[in-house]
């Protein structure tokens, strides 16, 4: 099976998603006049009106809690490692590529993710790409055929991705088989995904940020103490990423081809912009302002703090350590494990076990919460559909913490380029509306008004925006 599936990925990205991933990132790019540059202190500002809670839904801080917690995980920590020596240290560079330019695919799909949003009978708002397929495009068999693709790639395989990393993590530091792990892990997790969608945010509130944090004050210790080498760390990955450093060092070339496959994919699998599943909690969200466009600001920063900051820790904690040996056996998870103690000593591995299994878990859940939304939109009974998803999580947790590393990573690449190609078709047929939400938003704060939301002034939307969701101004009122 696993040859089969490594075949599968790489004909996908190696033909396919590279270009369509590029060309979509572009795209956004130019429709949003580089939305990016232009307004990147707005996403500060918009994070700073957000830390409210809100009964009527989630905050903007606790989506993107919940969003980086999805993010935040074997990305960061082992999917870098495993782009640096599958791809070089030029593989780096096109993550910080692929991470800039989905900061406008970010801020297309979750603006539309809120526009199109609905309120279940608990008051939850609940969205994503499913719902702006069946509500913006009018094609419920695409949205349904994108659910089943979210519930299979976030729902089961990242879940075993997760628990493979955390498996891996604790086998390195302290020994732990991988069935003791995964009888840990599904104790835990089944705790907090019985407890629904607001539980899993208000774990992710609490643990990304205190371990995030951490985790950054330890990588730029390390940069500090090797402030000496750092420019000829950013020489590597420059030169690496056009094939020159090879050349130059007669080290082993990975070729510029491979540098730009493996950052790609790793980046995307990082920062999960263009995928479509950080739109199902963004739908979540109250936001504040009280416009869609608004928290379109926040999820570019959740790219923007996944890829270029934590994922650039764990950069600098490789490359300035010295343990990165091109065409080295060792990888993923135990890499990063060992660059940290050759760094600060032996606790290092520790750390790193305790970071990652943070990271992991919280992803793990919010993971759930994602297939969740899609689970529902699917329209079967309710009770019985979470009940089968959470067993079905739990048991993908105990394959990943017993299963090989290439097996996991590679159905992980492959179903999620499925999922992307679907979502990114829906995105480039809605940019025109997201365009407009951006232009509104934008119209509102130049006049010094709080951006506000009227469904009046998007006649061509009506019967697709939920009255319970986006009530008009006189409803709003009354």
């Amino acid at each position: 099976m696993s040859s089969y599936v490594i075949f599968f990925k790489d004909m996908l990205w190696g033909s396919v998603l590279i270009y369509v991933l590029l060309a979509a990132g572009c795209f956004f790019t130019w429709k949003l006049r580089g939305v990016q540059f232009r307004h990147f202190g707005h996403m500060f500002k918009v994070m700073g009106t957000s830390l409210r809670h809100s009964s009527a839904g989630l905050s903007s801080f606790q989506v993107l809690c919940t969003s980086l917690a999805a993010r935040i995980g074997t990305g960061n920590m082992a999917g870098v490692a495993i782009a640096i020596t599958s791809g070089g240290p030029g593989a780096v560079f096109w993550m910080w590529l692929i991470a800039v330019l989905g900061m406008a695919t970010a801020f297309v799909e979750s603006t539309l993710a809120q526009l199109f949003k609905t309120r279940d009978e608990q008051g939850v708002f609940r969205g994503g790409p499913a719902y702006y397929m069946e509500k913006g495009l009018g094609m419920r068999w695409l949205g349904v055929v994108f659910s089943l693709l979210l519930i299979v790639t976030f729902g089961f395989v990242f879940n075993a991705v997760q628990a493979n990393a955390i498996a891996n993590a604790m086998y390195t530091a302290f020994d732990w088989s991988g069935g003791l792990v995964a009888l840990a892990l599904i104790a835990g997790a089944s705790l907090v995904i019985f407890g629904g969608l607001r539980q899993v945010a208000r774990v992710a509130e609490f643990v990304v940020p205190v371990m995030a944090l951490s985790y950054l004050a330890l990588s730029l210790y390390i940069t500090f103490t090797h402030l000496d080498i750092v420019p000829q760390m950013l020489y590597m990955v420059v030169s690496s990423a056009f094939g020159f450093h090879e050349v130059a060092s007669g080290a082993l070339g990975y070729g510029i081809a491979q540098g730009m496959v493996n950052g790609l994919q790793r980046g995307l699998f990082s920062n999960e912009a263009g995928i479509g599943s950080a739109p199902n909690v963004a739908a979540s969200a109250d936001p504040v302002p009280p416009h869609p466009a608004s928290q379109g600001y926040v999820q570019m920063l959740g790219v923007f703090v996944d890829t270029l900051v934590i994922c650039n820790a764990t950069v600098a904690i490789i490359l300035l350590s010295g343990e990165f040996i091109p065409g080295g056996e060792v990888t993923g998870i135990q890499l990063t494990q060992r660059a940290l103690e050759a760094s600060v000593g032996d606790w290092g591995s520790t750390f790193v076990a305790i970071a990652i299994l943070c990271f992991a878990f919280t992803s793990l859940i919010a993971n759930y919460a994602y297939a969740e939304t899609n689970a529902l939109f699917l329209r079967l009974p309710e009770a019985q559909v979470k009940m089968v998803l959470r067993v079905g999580v739990l048991i993908m947790v105990w394959f990943g913490s017993v299963s090989s590393l290439p097996t996991v990573w590679a159905m992980a690449d492959a179903s999620m380029g499925l999922m992307a190609l679907v979502n990114l078709l829906a995105l480039i047929l809605l940019s025109s509306t997201a365009v407009k939400l951006l232009r509104d938003y934008n119209r509102q704060l130049a006049r010094g008004k709080l951006p506000t939301f009227n469904p009046d002034d998007y006649p061509e939307l009506y019967g697709t925006i939920d009255e319970n969701a986006w009530p008009s101004p006189t409803k709003r009122e009354l």
